[in-house]
């Protein structure tokens, strides 16, 4: 039997990035889109065109580049989002618009305050100038779980029959359960007389935990496109995850009868430049991509495990790009050393890039007996950081007293980006706020600590610290990273690199 495609819809840089406390640059959003390109996705939703100049930005540059994925552009039923939204992806090779109305009575009366007849006018028209641009138009009843059921059907034979493509059936709120959304899926196949004319998707919200139960759910009733988030990133409680949703689809085609072009080799790196690029740590115990996913404590399960791993390993670390690090990297390691392990990491540098990284790799090396590949992850991710922001100021010498007899103070010198250096010496709480407040002094930007988190990127008494933090600046959130083996540096790189992003971001508007 010939088992059907799934299509992949990745909305990481749209739902994703309306994950609370989210701030990426147009930088930041190309690095995805690219690794989504090499994980094979087949549709990637780069952003919401006419939500901000930066948005349309990012979604022009990712159309211009990408070039094998669908690019689309949400955009709400009314025709200047939709012309916005065709402006930033005419250049791409597979463009697509996907605008969205509600359609649930509550949502329809309380937040448009409109009523069926004028929502089911606006979607056909929005449909209908969306299809003057090009052939692909997907269209998205907001919140279709609550929606009454015979107005849905009418709705999306409507806008068939105007021109949609795709239709997506959307669980806005994360209401439904598994059971109950499959049904769904079956009587929109059998009650929209057009339905064949179109391609079923589900966009599922995880409000209950359901969201990739749902979307399996769908799929067995016919869906054939399937939209989520690397790490089950989005609004709220976050959307289905899409690494969840493949490999449930990878690990039980025989049940399910359907496939995606999803080289799931990719899905480790994706997950985690995913979680590094957003700031937002991968719990231990998720599935497919979290630290323990693939970590026997009990006995009996490694027992098991040592006689035949499938008694308790329904898939390999290895089907998923899990990093064997079966090379080991010390001070003695060379550039050919260094270079081998960072592209089985999937990292492809060029001969500059590699000098630059073997200058930072060297210097890691002298303070850690081995460098892993989270150091490597770490090293690379302050790499990326550097060659992706235009504005620098950096840390140049850092000198901290701190004791329970005494007042935290930091002197620290930075070179600001005409290479001049600027020193300050202030003091704090603590060590760390002494750092952050000679920093405020020298780099005068206005901004607000929202979030500060540390955490061992390796295990041992010479761990890496890996440092994260969020500032806020005239209501955009900026995130900010550093890593050392020395936790009071990191903080001081995080927060310069907030900054940094804070000051390009600005740049880049004037």
């Amino acid at each position: 039997m010939t088992k059907k495609q799934v299509l992949i819809f990745d909305t990481t840089l749209r739902d994703g990035e309306q994950s609370a406390g989210a701030g990426l640059t147009t930088h930041d959003k190309l690095e995805v889109a690219r690794y989504l390109d090499l994980l094979g996705v087949d549709i990637i939703e780069s952003g919401f065109a006419a939500s901000s100049p930066a948005d349309f930005e990012a979604v022009r540059t990712i159309s211009e580049e990408i070039q094998r994925p669908t690019i689309a552009s949400l955009a709400r039923c009314n025709f200047k989002d939709i012309d916005s939204a065709w402006d930033a992806i005419k250049n791409a090779q597979n463009p697509r618009i996907h605008v969205f109305i509600s359609s649930s009575d509550v949502q329809i009366w309380h937040q448009l305050k409109s009523n069926p007849e004028e929502v089911l006018d606006l979607a056909i028209s929005s449909v209908q100038h969306a299809r003057q641009y090009c052939e692909d138009v997907e269209f998205s009843p907001m919140d279709a779980t609550r929606t009454d059921p015979q107005y849905l059907y009418a709705l999306l034979e409507a806008v068939i029959k105007a021109g949609a493509s795709t239709v997506n059936i959307a669980d806005t709120v994360g209401y439904s359960i598994p059971s109950e959304f499959g049904k769904l899926i079956n009587s929109v196949r059998k009650n929209v007389p057009s339905i064949n004319k179109a391609t079923i998707s589900v966009h599922c919200h995880n409000d209950l935990g359901n969201a990739s139960a749902n979307s399996i759910s769908a799929i067995e009733n016919g869906a054939t496109q399937i939209e989520g988030c690397i790490n089950g990133l989005g609004e709220r409680a976050g959307n289905a995850a899409l690494e969840e949703v493949i490999m449930t689809i990878e690990t039980r085609q025989q049940k399910l009868g359907v496939h995606t072009n999803i080289d799931t080799t990719k899905l480790f790196r994706t997950s985690r430049l995913v979680s590094d690029i957003f700031g937002f740590p991968i719990q231990a115990n998720k599935a497919i991509v979290g630290a323990n996913a693939f970590r026997h404590a009990s006995g009996i399960h490694q027992d098991g495990i040592l006689k035949e791993r499938t008694t308790f390993e329904i898939m390999s670390a290895e089907s998923i790009g899990w990093p064997s690090n079966s090379l080991v990297l010390g001070k003695l390691s060379g550039r050919a050393g260094l270079k081998s392990r960072l592209e089985e990491l999937g990292y492809r540098l060029s001969k500059d890039q590699l000098n630059q990284t073997f200058t930072e790799f060297k210097l890691l090396a002298d303070r850690k007996r081995e460098v892993t590949d989270a150091d490597l992850e770490a090293l690379m991710s302050s790499q990326r950081d550097a060659a992706n922001t235009l504005t620098m100021y950096a840390l140049d010498t850092i000198q901290v007293t701190c004791g329970n007899h005494q007042t935290p103070t930091a002197t620290i010198t930075i070179i600001d980006p005409e290479g001049n250096p600027h020193t300050n010496t202030s003091t704090g709480t603590g060590p760390i706020d002494a750092v952050y407040k000679s920093i405020n002094s020298i780099v005068n930007v206005a901004n607000e600590l929202t979030e500060f988190r540390v955490e061992a990127v390796t295990e041992g008494i010479d761990a890496l610290g890996g440092v994260t933090v969020r500032i806020a600046h005239e209501g955009n959130t900026y995130v900010g990273r550093g890593s050392d083996t020395d936790i009071i540096i990191a903080s001081a790189k995080a927060y310069l690199n907030g900054l940094n992003r804070l000051l390009s971001a600005t740049s880049l508007k004037n």
